[in-house]
């Protein structure tokens, strides 16, 4: 008997229907993939399953049980728990008190013994070596990736979803966390697993089934489905050759930094940039890549020998007279500081560039003029021009953001993990512009931690680690293994040092 059974389920916001007739089954104690752009359904799909909204028709059937839920409450207490892709933990608190959080143990008094020796168990259970009193502020992202789990496993997860659960990862920690579901499986624990990252899915699934536009185009076995499969039955047509073809870089300077210094994160960076060059950052999680451009752009406490933008001394102490000098910085976190995502998407756009439309009151209609260019230039998918950004997917989200930053016509471009969370096909999009945004004469640097995204992009690679550059790769050095050995300290490049292009 299936764990769960979507029957022509549909979910309409006013005239506007989302999910059209999605019929299939998620089977017991397997690894079930669910796969499709940014759009498709998805999430909508995941949070009727979660309670967290209802179906509009359609029945949603629970081991053999019609059900429907009123709350995320129902839903787990009938096994069925959601792990979101931002991480739904108080910082403040301890392991212990996040994974009761909301149905804490004891009277008047909290039983904080009891709790603790409970969430030591679950941490057991997933072989984590994790005082359960350590607060949730002190630990790594993959630790926090763990108590997530830890979390729902307390609540006696029988149906656990999995919402890009490796989006901020290590090649390493991801490996780990597969073992760990695995054998969740291997336990009776049915896993819905959703992610963009499609070589995952391969290695890791039992079934798939993909939606296109909010209905179901594919569901059954993931056995001999490749990612080339998978990616063009998202899109719905052959989808060509991801990366473009790299540029040549020409030979005027676009940057140049010397001897930055961020206190505890960075030291003794220097690096050029060329023109049309595109310049990745490899490193592993922690290994200092955003902060030493947090500090580059003033929004960390730095020291800096020399900046050189176009040829040209700079001092930069702040975002906006980055902007001004013609450098900007599209942050890794785009709902924290990206976008203003209960904003419309028209401020959104011009916030960098207002100036341009207040002489001296804001003229709303050359605001509105931009946004639909920028729309019809960057492929943002919106069905109205007035909602806010919260309503866009995730790769729309992405791509107004890239909008916003581009707005002021920078001639360096630094772009911090621009695909995480962004489908296949928005991705190719995004590879695309970076491409030709480089043609153009921009210098680009791109920090990923996706090797293949680096590996195909970039005409030449810096791996940075422990807040040193160590590696400064080109031709056919760029490989991922030779980009590991540097990462993990396996390999020291002596040209690391002199990080200027040849």
């Amino acid at each position: 008997m299936p764990a769960v059974q979507f029957r022509a389920i549909t979910r309409s916001f006013g005239p506007v229907e989302v999910l059209h007739g999605v019929t299939f089954d998620i089977g017991a104690a397997e690894i079930h993939a669910l796969i499709g752009e940014n759009g498709a359904g998805k999430s909508t799909l995941m949070k009727i399953l979660g309670g967290y909204q209802p179906q509009t028709s359609g029945e949603m059937v629970l081991d053999g049980q019609p059900v429907t839920f009123r709350s995320s409450r129902e839903a787990e207490a009938r096994g069925v728990v959601l792990i979101h892709q931002e991480f739904n933990l108080a910082d403040d608190l301890s392991v212990a008190q996040n994974i009761f959080l909301g149905r804490e143990l004891g009277g008047a008094l909290l039983n904080d013994a009891e709790m603790n020796r409970q969430a030591q168990a679950a941490l057991n259970r997933l072989n984590v070596n994790l005082d359960p009193g350590t607060r949730v502020r002190d630990l790594s992202v993959p630790q926090k990736q763990l108590v997530e789990i830890a979390k729902a496993l307390s609540r006696d997860a029988r149906v656990l979803v999995m919402d890009e659960p490796t989006a901020t990862l290590t090649t390493r920690e991801t490996d780990v966390l597969f073992t760990l579901i695995r054998r969740l499986r291997d336990d009776g624990v049915t896993i819905l697993y959703i992610s963009h990252k499609l070589d995952e899915v391969q290695a890791l699934a039992d079934s798939v089934t993909v939606l296109r536009d909010g209905a179901v185009v594919f569901s059954g076995p993931a056995a001999g489905k490749t990612p080339h499969d998978l990616a063009n039955l998202m899109v719905g047509r052959e989808l060509e050759e991801m990366f473009p073809v790299k540029g040549q870089p020409s030979e005027k300077e676009a940057l140049h930094v010397e001897g930055l210094d961020v206190p505890g994160w960075a030291h003794d960076i220097t690096f050029t940039l060329q023109a049309g060059e595109v310049l990745g950052f490899a490193g592993l999680v922690g290994s200092g890549r955003t902060e030493l451009f947090e500090g580059l752009l003033g929004l960390r406490r730095h020291t800096v020998g020399q900046v050189r933008v176009g040829g040209r001394a700079m001092r930069i102490d702040n975002p906006g007279k980055a902007a001004r000098a013609g450098v900007v910085y599209l942050s890794e976190d785009r709902k924290g500081k990206g976008l203003l995502v209960d904003f419309q998407l028209r401020p959104n756009l011009t916030l960098m560039t207002l100036e341009q439309y207040a002489r001296p009151l804001l003229d709303i209609g050359a605001e509105t003029r931009a946004l639909e260019g920028a729309v019809k230039t960057y492929g943002i998918r919106t069905g109205r021009l007035d909602v806010a950004a919260s309503a866009l997917s995730g790769g729309n989200q992405q791509k107004l953001a890239l909008a916003r930053i581009l707005e002021v016509n920078p001639d360096v471009i630094v772009l911090d993990e621009p695909t995480r969370g962004v489908d296949v096909g928005a991705k190719r999009e995004i590879y695309l512009l970076i491409q030709a945004l480089a043609e153009s004469g921009k210098g680009i640097i791109v920090i990923s931690s996706e090797l293949t995204e680096l590996l195909g992009l970039c005409q030449r690679l810096l791996v940075v680690r422990e807040g040193h550059i160590v590696g400064n790769l080109t031709g056919g050095e760029l490989t991922e293994q030779e980009v590991i050995q540097y990462a993990t300290g396996l390999k020291a490049n002596a040209r690391a040092l002199e990080a200027a292009p040849r």
